[in-house]
């Protein structure tokens, strides 16, 4: 079974993860607190504007089937959003989980920045916050301490429909934010990273206004504009959040667990293409640090994929790929315990 020492312990200079108290952080450096805009709470005006990008690309995403019915989608405005989508989501999945937060693999400075710069275009949140809130509930994954699992309130059917919602998306409108300096030190020392971190609203502004701003010189139209804004911009944002917050709340609930792990994270396999290989999340839980998510057969991880790719090209190295005895070891003793 995987013991608790493998989830973060190859993580660059991350909390031990034999701790099982969320013991206070130690003082933070000076450039602790603007290295997330909010350092350890979350503001008023944070949440009035965390709303706002919950609820407009929400209704975007609502109301993109109707439109798509009635007036047509055109091949620029689906091009765009499958482009920014996946550039997006890579840099989520591949940046801000498999190489910030777990160390899967080390990177050339470029791409480095270049994979922190994607993630930061998901408008997901700043790099340093999102990896030290990853890092936390892989912690507590499932137990006290877990900032967004299923299991909250309890195990009764309205119990977990309300710990489904919190996992989902209440959880970001928690006040108490995770202690950056204590989860993510080695990012706050990385000026790179750190500055990158702070300038999440400039990518946020460019993530929204690139779409819009090619499909109007494309077209030539204020129209032009306007449709790659919604498909490219909004749609693609909401799709994105929705699928990335499925992984804190579906992947926690239901799926299957051939693998050996210290809480309930499952395979999700109708996920596994738009989350771009992160909904093979069993694995994921049972060995963190593995660069490859999807290591069964058919088993489709676009992330891992990618990361190979970068490892041919020399600007990833040091690649923590599965091991065939490592994953064996990893595996249900029974079919009965997998169910």
């Amino acid at each position: 079974m995987t013991t608790t020492p493998d989830v973060l312990d190859s993580s660059p200079k991350a909390p031990p993860e034999s701790e099982h108290t969320d013991s206070p952080s130690p003082s933070p450096s000076p450039d602790a607190g603007s290295a997330t805009l909010g350092g350890e709470r979350r503001r008023s005006v944070e949440q009035f504007t965390l709303l706002l990008f919950i609820t407009v690309p929400f209704l975007a995403l609502i109301a993109a089937v109707p439109l798509a019915w009635g007036w047509g989608m055109s091949w620029l405005d689906l091009g765009l959003m499958v482009a920014m989508y996946f550039i997006t989501c890579h840099g989520i999945t591949i940046g801000f989980h498999r190489h910030f937060t777990h160390g899967s693999f080390k990177a050339k400075r470029p791409l480095r920045a270049a994979l922190a710069i994607m993630g930061s275009m998901a408008v997901e949140g700043p790099l340093v916050r999102w990896v030290a809130d990853h890092r936390k509930h892989h912690k507590f994954s499932d137990a006290q301490g877990d900032p967004h699992s299923p299991w909250r309130y309890g195990e009764t059917v309205p119990a977990l429909l309300k710990g489904l919602a919190w996992a989902h998306v209440g959880w970001m409108f928690d006040e108490e934010q995770t202690p950056q300096q204590k989860y993510a030190p080695d990012l706050i020392k990385d000026s790179v990273v750190r500055r990158i971190s702070r300038q999440f609203v400039l990518w946020t502004v460019v993530s929204l206004l690139l779409p819009p701003l090619i499909g109007g010189l494309a077209t030539w139209s204020w129209q032009g504009a306007v449709t790659a804004f919604f498909w490219g911009s909004l749609v693609r944002v909401a799709l994105l959040h929705h699928v990335t917050w499925s992984i804190n709340s579906i992947c926690h609930a239901v799926g299957k667990r051939p693998f050996k792990s210290r809480d309930r994270s499952g395979n999700v396999w109708w996920l596994a293409v738009l989350s771009c290989g992160e909904s093979w999340h069993n694995l994921h839980h049972a060995d963190p640090t593995c660069a490859r998510h999807g290591v069964e057969r058919g088993q489709i991880d676009s992330s891992a994929r990618l990361i190979s790719w970068f490892e041919k090209a020399g600007w990833a190295s040091d690649v923590r790929w599965p091991k065939p005895e490592r994953i064996d070891s990893r595996r249900q003793e029974s079919a009965a315990d997998a169910a």
